[in-house]
């Protein structure tokens, strides 16, 4: 026998029972350092390739952008894996969170299995490309040739301008058929986002996002639960009076007295904010002019210039101008040569203050409201970019969304007539009353909109909602939430979820919620730190150096901390709390509910 064989023989024993090396800290960071430095890279190619792909539509962009979501998807799924190694190990405290922070950080975890991970790679871009793409050309086909064919910008502005029943019942329907066709596609998402999720340690998909708050994910669907019924009372006296002023504009026949309001008649395609329908509620008629849509004419706004205006409120902050190539490379304006992803969203290609923004700006009150939004991201993006790429990201999702629309609640009557975007002050309670009924028909209407889009995702990855009652269960949500129902009858032929942005480009939305509260926290904190003393929504912290300089310690630890150390340095609380948003609307709340007196609310 030969000799090298013998030996191998004999040390056999010795290898088969060899204790394997323990993994160490040393490793773990150095894991994680060599895991910031490759997301980076990635990260920039693949926001790059998106980039391209939402501002330029085509088959080609499409195949690109999910090239490149290939090639991140099986990296984190390579990464995510690899730092199970390190689960148990004791390392510092910016090691252990960034290892959180990798398991928890994308809304998809692609399966190892590399045709499916390519599958769910292509998905997702398919999806969101037959959203972008989506048009309404009348009941049959293109209408024998005699109908315009209508994409979401133009349905939206004829939800917003049109009180008339059927109009807006045509264009509730027609846009809702354009995500019919994704149902069996969103299923097969869902089977391999689940496979994925499953792979790294999570029952599904859910799981997984509620796994991001730093808490287990049971204990966060039980906080936006506490949450919800914090707000739940206030919500139900607004349902109730608006409800009853639809009843006057449309009849009984058509809105039930004592039911859920048909979805089509509240100003939004989906329902989820009400602002537009302030004409039909409003509860005192002429006093104090809210008109900013005719002032922003007026006054000669442009694109540009709507942005400009968002941009000066943070710098009166003390916060930095914008950079050069922001102006350079977003996108304002809807292109006439191309199809585009229109909903508004802010970014840093670069992930190196390379900000922008993509939004078809319209010259109007609501989309002055939007920048603001979008440029609370941008100004995040600015703050903490030149951490790891792991902490840069909002201390929780929902800080990212709040930031902005915190800054918003700042944009008081006076800052407005400051502005000669408006005319005249309220000057007494019922100016007041309709200031605030305007503000809530968006922040306080949105509330169990932005609660249920993924209390039914939820169902969905985890089972108890299948394919065949996707439809069935939407609208259950709907109405036990919301208080709405659809227009017309609905049928698992449909797919309506679809027809909202974030579900076929799995975007999770409970940020949104969380946002809606976290925005009034926010504003209740600034207002202290400028010294602020009287009823909160009075309260403006425009020019305020002082309320900026905490906004700014919050902004620079991105997700650097779990994200009650960060409430707490804004807000000096640990606890998400809807206190704040309470004491703003309780001049609005106690007028809703002597409104209501005598009325049979809930539905």
């Amino acid at each position: 026998m030969n000799r090298a064989f013998v030996a191998l023989i004999a040390l056999l024993p010795s290898l088969a029972f060899a204790k394997p090396k323990a993994p160490t800290a040393a490793e773990a960071k150095a894991f994680v350092t060599q895991v910031n430095e490759d997301l980076k890279k990635l990260w920039v190619k693949q926001a790059t390739a998106d980039w391209i792909n939402k501002t330029y539509i085509t088959d080609d962009t499409e195949r690109m952008s999910a090239a490149m979501n290939d090639d991140v998807l099986a990296y984190m799924s390579r990464a995510i894996k690899e730092a199970a190694r390190w689960k148990d190990v004791k390392a510092d405290a910016d090691t252990t969170r960034m290892l959180y922070l990798l398991r928890v950080s994308s809304p998809l975890a692609a399966p190892s299995d590399p045709k499916k991970r390519q599958e769910a790679a292509e998905l997702g871009p398919k999806l969101e490309g037959m959203y972008g793409k989506g048009k309404w050309c009348g009941p049959q086909g293109d209408n024998g040739g005699k109908g315009k064919c209508r994409d979401l910008q133009e349905l939206s502005n004829v939800m917003k301008d049109s009180h008339d029943w059927n109009t807006l019942l045509d264009a509730w329907t027609g846009w809702h058929t354009i995500s019919r066709e994704m149902k069996p596609l969103y299923a097969r998402y869902v089977e391999l986002a689940n496979e994925g999720a499953r792979e790294i340690g999570f029952k599904d998909s859910g799981d997984l996002w509620k796994a991001g708050y730093d808490m287990p994910p049971e204990a966060f669907e039980k906080e936006t639960d506490r949450l919800w019924q914090q707000v739940k009372p206030l919500y139900d006296q607004l349902h109730c009076y608006v409800r009853a002023q639809l009843v006057k504009k449309y009849g009984k026949d058509k809105v039930p007295p004592n039911g859920p309001i048909p979805a089509h008649l509240l100003g939004n395609m989906w329902a989820q904010e009400w602002g537009n329908i302030y004409p039909l509620v409003e509860p005192y008629p002429g006093v104090s002019s809210l008109d900013v849509d005719a002032g922003l004419k007026a006054k000669g706004y442009d694109e540009t210039k709507l942005v400009k205006l968002g941009e000066s409120f943070f710098t009166s902050l003390g916060l930095d101008p914008l950079p050069a190539s922001f102006w350079e490379r977003s996108m304002f304006k809807k292109p006439r040569d191309r199809e585009v992803v229109c909903h508004a969203s802010a970014w840093d290609v670069q992930y190196d203050n390379d900000l922008r923004i993509k939004m078809c700006v319209e010259i109007k009150e609501e989309d002055m409201i939007t920048i603001h939004h979008e440029l609370g991201h941008d100004y995040y993006f600015h703050y903490y970019y030149k951490l790891p790429a792991l902490y840069q990201q909002g201390a929780n999702d929902g800080f990212h969304e709040a930031i902005g629309d915190a800054l918003t609640l700042s944009i008081t009557p006076g800052y407005l007539k400051q502005l000669g975007l408006i005319q005249q002050l309220p000057t007494d309670e019922k100016g007041l009353i309709n200031v605030q009924m305007k503000s809530a028909l968006d922040k306080v209407a949105f509330l169990p909109f932005g609660k249920l889009i993924d209390q039914w995702r939820w169902d969905v990855f985890s089972g108890k909602t299948k394919p065949e009652n996707y439809n069935a269960a939407w609208w259950e949500l709907r109405k036990k939430y919301q208080g709405i129902a659809p227009p017309v009858a609905r049928s698992e032929a449909d797919f309506d979820p679809g027809a909202k942005y974030h579900i076929p480009a799995n975007v999770p939305y409970t940020r949104y919620f969380l946002a809606r509260l976290l925005q009034f926290q926010f504003h209740r904190a600034l207002c202290q730190a400028a010294g602020w003393k009287g009823p909160l929504h009075e309260c403006s912290i425009y020019g305020n150096k002082e309320a900026g300089k905490r906004l700014q310690a919050m902004l620079a630890m991105g997700a650097s901390k779990p994200w009650p150390d960060a409430l707490e340095a804004m807000t000096g609380q640990r606890q998400i709390d809807a206190t704040a948003l309470l004491d703003y609307f309780a001049p609005l709340e106690k007028w809703l509910e002597e409104q209501n007196k005598g009325q049979s609310c809930g539905w």
